[in-house]
């Protein structure tokens, strides 16, 4: 391990908007134990360096909001943000998206935003929109509660559409492009194109559509997984020895 990210793990033990091994036993307690109010709490997951996390705390001062990632490197960045800039609205949890049930008690979480997220074309049980984490997302999060998406990926937003199809969630918002004129003055849009992330930034540049998806968790018991074959996005690369390109894009 590099002696920067040494110095930045050293830095997030001083950090008391950070949790991280050895966990302190939170689910359940967030509002009372940290933030210290009633306010919603709001997940955003695989938050990378927290900018959208810290985003979201600025901008919404009456809700809670954490990033969760297991890339404490990262994180540190938005971690420091927030208590440079006193955010008591925003903490940071670092763990596997996979073990969110032991952080969060039944009911506690009122929204998730997954922006930006690997769409795991290889696996999907990886997916962050996958019924595997439905499962668990209904396990934490109130009935009526809020799920957010944002993306770059044709493959994600296409396997997304057909989860929701299959595992009737009400769909709030849908949109295959978000900057495109058909979402001008609508708020639901408006609101989700008021944060820009450093990759969204990128991929708008390079000539790519963001996708958003707004739906609503309902307590289901059976889920059906898509089967359907989903054309891989061709601007990411596969492996190391195999990588195709944005029609776009230069080698």
């Amino acid at each position: 391990m590099g002696k920067n990210k040494l110095k930045k793990f050293a830095e997030m033990e001083t950090f008391s908007n950070v949790f991280q091994p050895p966990y302190k036993p939170m689910a359940g307690r967030w509002r009372e134990s940290y933030f210290h109010n009633d306010n919603p709490i709001v997940l955003e997951l695989g938050c990378g360096r927290g900018e959208y996390t810290v985003g979201l705390g600025r901008t919404c001062p009456d809700k809670n909001f954490i990033g969760v990632d297991i890339k404490g490197a990262r994180m540190w960045a938005g971690a420091k943000q927030a208590e440079q800039e006193g955010l008591k609205n925003v903490a940071f949890l670092r763990t596997q998206i996979e073990f969110i049930t032991e952080f969060f008690a039944t009911d506690e979480v009122d929204e998730i935003w997954i922006t930006f997220c690997d769409p795991q074309m290889k696996k999907a049980t990886k997916r962050l929109t996958s019924t595997y984490f439905m499962q668990r997302y209904q396990q934490i999060v109130k009935p009526n509660g809020l799920i957010h998406l944002k993306t770059d990926s044709p493959f994600l937003y296409t396997y997304t559409m057909e989860m929701l199809r299959l595992n009737p969630y009400p769909v709030l918002a849908n949109t295959d492009d978000l900057y495109g004129k058909n979402t001008d003055g609508i708020a639901v849009f408006e609101e989700a194109k008021a944060l820009q992330t450093h990759y969204e930034q990128q991929w708008l540049d390079r000539g790519l559509t963001i996708k958003y998806v707004e739906w609503q968790l309902m307590p289901f018991t059976r889920f059906e997984e898509p089967t359907i074959e989903i054309e891989k996005d061709t601007y990411r690369s596969y492996g190391r020895n195999y990588v195709v390109c944005h029609p776009h894009e230069e080698v």
